[in-house]
């Protein structure tokens, strides 16, 4: 059981210049008994409402030096603070805030949202077992109107769908990875400087003057999992969900005119979805 959807803003003041982590939080936990289910006693349940004061205790005292570092300290909390908790797992996803440029120079205090993928993490741990560390980013559209195609399918009966050389390739992208146990990690680091984001924008898009061919939604898959494995040490395993939208190419022979893929629609439903998990054989094996 636990405290879902705890919403709230964390401002970070250093003279004029101010930061802004707003986060969303889910905390779950399991306790060493279940006589709250099987005989109504509730001496040993911790109230949601207390379990989202402590999460919002925990952002004042020790702010949001990271998404993964406050995930990680909710965990612990709960971990040093009840005996009777057995297991924790702490979700916490960010508002995708940005600091406002003028003319290149940052402003001091505005912000605009962009809604160009949502980052998040997750963190877990069993009593007397390791915490172990979870990131993604959800909710990351993405498109490429040529270098995609679909051909040399399994085709029957049944088989409709014509074969395609050239198509839009467009999804909504949920990409998770592992961490394993919590190390020293620096999670802004890895997120920043190793550009885990912009390997999978990379390996999606291809060079910027070209292109890469894609052809399946499957090997683009794979093929931002392999980049970010070989890019980024820390990552153990990775996982990717593509939800896929179709275009379809509106005829409009009726109306005296050729329509050479310059106005589509798209297929609200149903879609497609492409899931794959890869990891490192020795973390895998282990």
């Amino acid at each position: 059981y636990g405290k879902n959807t705890i919403k709230f803003l964390r401002l970070h003041r250093e003279g004029k210049k101010h930061f802004v982590k707003e986060v969303e939080v889910c905390t779950h936990l399991r306790l060493t008994s279940a006589q709250e289910y099987l005989e109504g006693n509730n001496s040993l349940v911790i109230p949601t409402d207390t379990i989202k004061n402590i999460v919002l205790v925990l952002a004042k005292k020790n702010g949001i030096p990271t998404l993964e570092q406050f995930a990680i300290d909710i965990c612990k909390h709960f971990m040093t603070t009840f005996c009777q908790v057995a297991y924790v797992k702490t979700y916490v996803q960010e508002v995708p805030w940005q600091r406002l440029h003028e003319n290149g120079v940052p402003h001091v205090h505005s912000f605009i949202c962009v809604p160009d993928g949502i980052r998040f993490c997750e963190a877990e741990q069993c009593r007397n077992g390791p915490l172990v560390v979870f990131a993604g980013i959800k909710d990351l559209k993405l498109m490429k109107t040529t270098q995609s195609g679909f051909e040399g399918f399994y085709k029957n009966e049944y088989t409709t769908l014509p074969e395609r050389h050239d198509r839009i390739l467009c999804g909504e992208l949920f990409c998770k990875w592992s961490y394993g146990e919590c190390k020293d990690f620096d999670f802004d680091c890895i997120w920043y400087t190793n550009k885990i984001r912009e390997c999978i924008l990379e390996a999606f898009a291809g060079p910027p003057d070209c292109g890469e061919y894609s052809p399946s939604y499957q090997k683009t898959v794979n093929s931002i999992q392999m980049l970010v494995l070989s890019k980024v040490s820390q990552v153990q395993v990775i996982e990717v969900i593509l939800n896929n939208t179709f275009y379809n190419v509106v005829d409009m022979k009726n109306l005296g005119l050729t329509n050479d893929k310059e106005v589509l629609v798209p297929v609200e439903a149903p879609y497609g979805s492409c899931a794959c998990t890869l990891g490192r054989k020795k973390f895998l094996e282990a």
